[in-house]
């Protein structure tokens, strides 16, 4: 049992602060807005490039100050990414407190979660964890599925949404519904926007169930 539960959260209209102002909370702060996160405020005293760029373009909120305890009740998620183990400690404790979930950049079995290794493609989404064990392993594997899912999945993906959405509206028969979506992930890989109308394929879809059931 390594006590961690995998779960994709919705962080739009949700606040997330990230303290500390370095590169790991840079990183941090990438991996939010890269996940669609619009309300991430950044506390710290001195601020990366790339953060104060952030926070110019309105991307990000920075706030030029040390963190106070306070700074939680505000937050859904928060990142104790700083440079300093005890301010990071306090910071997890604080989060705690609040009943907010934490999670702690240098130390990450001490915080209330942890960031898998992602690789995205559009929409499909594919997170990989070590449970903390060992990060470089998570790495090492989210870069084995980088390569066996590359671009040509964000096209596919976005292809397979809009047939779901059809399907689900002209297949009556839930049997077929189903099976016709199984056998469209199955083609994923070769399908893209130039591969012709979605009414064509489905059709091709259904043709090819019939003939797998006869």
């Amino acid at each position: 049992m390594n006590g961690y539960y995998p779960v994709m959260l919705k962080l739009q209209g949700c606040r997330c602060i990230v303290v500390g102002g370095g590169p790991i909370a840079e990183r941090k702060v990438l991996g939010l807005l890269e996940a669609g996160a619009d309300q991430v405020t950044v506390i710290a005293l001195d601020f990366t490039p790339q953060l104060e760029e952030l926070a110019r373009g309105g991307h990000i909120e920075a706030k030029a100050r040390a963190y106070a305890s306070e700074d939680t009740k505000a937050a859904r998620l928060l990142f104790a990414a700083t440079d300093q183990a005890e301010l990071n400690r306090q910071i997890v404790l604080d989060g705690e407190q609040a009943g907010i979930w934490v999670n702690r950049a240098d130390e990450a079995a001490a915080g209330t979660f942890i960031n898998p290794s992602v690789v995205r493609r559009g929409e499909l989404v594919i997170a990989v964890s070590a449970s903390g064990a060992s990060p470089a392993l998570s790495s090492r594997i989210r870069e084995e599925l980088a390569l066996q899912y590359g671009p040509e999945y964000i096209g596919s993906t976005a292809r397979l949404k809009e047939l779901r959405e059809r399907v689900k509206l002209t297949i009556g028969d839930r049997r077929l519904r189903s099976e016709v979506l199984k056998l469209a992930a199955c083609e994923a890989p070769k399908q893209s926007e130039e591969d012709g109308d979605i009414d064509v394929w489905i059709e091709r879809l259904i043709a090819a169930t019939d003939r797998r059931n006869t």
